[in-house]
């Protein structure tokens, strides 16, 4: 198996790069030797250079290098674990879907859709090509529809529960990685929010709450049942499907642009930025603001629109954690505020942080300071105007 070959291929031909990958024989050892810890390296390399000598890293700013090296060794190990324990999870749910178990197989599923939020980890080198990764990531989950009715042999009507069902329980994995990962490397040096399919939390002390299970359950539950789980777990997709169809298209970047204010306080505006990306049918549209004074503070203010991606519900359902960590060097907070799935950490010490608002289940918006108290960030996401986007929410849908 060449790896670039393979990886090209089931980027770009994914349909029939599935087909040769089911006529294949591998064993779980030479999937690992040969692919899976090769690709998975290139997320953490990338992270701890970016982390800890450029410093564009999505933790804490200033993390010492001991600590960048310690979160992405720990990331690297849990990914590596990760993998098998969704193959494990893409075989024990292949019956309940009307699919056959085969572990080597569901190995080979989880390995190869994987591949883009693998090979987009190259990405956390370069701070204007981020959006990127989370587009990556959604193609991952993609590729993962595509591969389940081919290997897993699924009924493809059923394709689309079976991997809403994966992504649901694999949020519950990332949970506990993301504690184990804050035990070893320390609070506030997890290697990012998002973990391909699911969430990777920075704190040690992260429950899902009861009505955040029943959701997830419902889910599932609903998956089974329906051809479009999506529509189980988005209220807005639900809303808008009732409306008479699905968004396929995202709000113009030049929209979002403007949205982004002149100046934040004493903080002036000393960078803009704007872009739309697409993969074959996925589409995400993103803002970026920078702000600063000669001081040192600085509030890095985003925009981000996934409305054209499909599937995004799955990857947004960190919304139904709930989270609440505090140390004597920080805190993380994850729930909701004024009904909007919200999150926010802080280094007491440093005064780095981030607060992070999701409107309408397809809007992302995301403040990330330096030296600046949290009121400063909240107030740079409220003064976007979390309204306006709320109105956008139905923008692009097919009728």
């Amino acid at each position: 198996m060449n790896l670039v070959e393979r990886a090209k291929n089931i980027i770009l031909t994914p349909a029939t790069e599935w087909e040769t990958i089911n006529l294949e024989s591998h064993s779980t050892a030479e999937l690992y030797k040969s692919y899976i810890v090769l690709l998975a390296a290139i997320g953490p390399i990338a992270s701890f250079i970016g982390m800890s000598f450029i410093g564009i890293g999505l933790s804490f700013l200033g993390a010492s290098i001991v600590g960048g090296l310690s979160a992405a060794v720990v990331h690297y190990v849990l990914s590596l674990v990760g993998v098998f324990l969704i193959a494990l999870l893409i075989d024990a749910l292949a019956p309940t879907f009307g699919g056959q178990k085969n572990q080597i197989q569901a190995l080979k599923v989880a390995a190869f859709s994987y591949t883009p939020a693998w090979v987009a980890g190259i990405l956390h080198l370069v701070p204007g090509l981020r959006i990127l990764t989370l587009l990556a990531s959604l193609y991952s989950l993609y590729l993962l529809y595509l591969g389940l009715p081919v290997l897993m042999k699924t009924p493809k009507e059923r394709a689309g529960g079976y991997a809403i069902a994966v992504v649901v329980c694999g949020i519950v994995l990332g949970i506990v990685f993301g504690a184990i990962a804050a035990e070893v490397g320390g609070f506030g040096m997890g290697m990012g929010r998002h973990s391909m399919w699911g969430y990777s939390s920075n704190s040690g002390d992260t429950r899902v709450s009861i009505d955040g299970l029943k959701q997830m359950a419902a889910t599932v539950e609903g998956a089974k049942k329906e051809n479009d789980a999506v529509k189980q777990s988005s209220n807005v997709q639900t809303e808008i499907a009732a409306a008479g169809g699905a968004p396929t298209d995202t709000v113009d970047q030049a929209l979002l642009k403007a949205m982004l204010p002149e100046a934040l306080g004493s903080l002036k505006r000393n960078k803009l930025e704007a872009e739309k990306s697409s993969i074959a049918n996925f589409k995400i549209s993103k803002a970026d603001a920078g702000y600063g004074d000669d001081q040192g503070h600085s509030v890095d203010l985003s925009i981000t629109d996934a409305g054209g991606t499909p599937m995004f519900a799955g990857l947004t359902a960190w919304a139904m954690i709930e989270q609440d960590r505090e140390t004597d060097s920080g805190y993380e907070k994850m729930g909701k505020v004024d009904g909007r799935p919200a999150h926010e950490k802080l280094n007491k010490t440093s005064m780095d942080g981030e607060y992070t608002v999701i409107v309408a289940n397809r809007f992302i918006v995301s403040a990330i300071g330096r030296k600046v108290e949290m009121d400063t960030l909240k107030q740079a996401v409220a003064g976007v105007g979390l309204e306006k986007l709320d109105a956008l929410k139905s923008f692009g849908v097919n009728k």
